[in-house]
């Protein structure tokens, strides 16, 4: 079963808000920047400010790209479409966690105790989003070819 691109795309975007609204702005736990340049002083976080106004600026970028693809795939809704979101947004978080959390260490979840343990249930997140993403899909896949083959090949589960 392939993921739909669109879907996809439209997932990594989402995720991506979900992301930077949530934990950079109403928890406050981090900024795009701020394991490179803690938010200590004006400089400092005007530097994480403008890395996190670019974070979101890439992520309603793909969002836009997500829908150019979804109007110019073949009908995608239901499962398909909610499943292949859920999947690009654990692919969010996975890419981001071990690349930005992990390797660059640009910044954690959650800087101070227990930060891996925060980054750890972040990339914990991402595996059941993407796993259970692609089951969902998949069974949007199975209800499509089942309706195909009962007449109805407008639906897309």
């Amino acid at each position: 079963m392939r993921l739909p691109t669109a879907a996809l795309v439209l997932g990594l975007g989402v995720g991506g808000f979900i992301d930077g609204i949530v934990i950079h702005q109403i928890l406050g736990w981090h900024h795009m920047l701020s394991g490179w340049y803690p938010p200590t002083d004006e400089h400092n976080l005007h530097v994480n400010m403008v890395g996190d106004g670019l974070f979101h600026l890439l992520c309603l970028l793909l969002v836009i790209a997500g829908i150019v693809l979804l109007n110019r795939a073949p009908r995608l809704t239901g499962r398909r479409l909610w499943g292949g979101m859920a999947a690009g947004w654990g692919t969010f978080n996975l890419v981001e966690g071990l690349v930005n959390h992990l390797v660059l260490g640009v910044h954690h979840v959650r800087h101070g105790p227990h930060e891996l343990h925060y980054d750890l249930a972040f990339l914990l997140l991402g595996v059941a989003l993407l796993v259970g993403g692609a089951l969902l899909a998949r069974s949007g896949d199975h209800r499509s070819d089942h309706l195909r083959r009962a007449g109805d090949v407008d639906s897309e589960g």
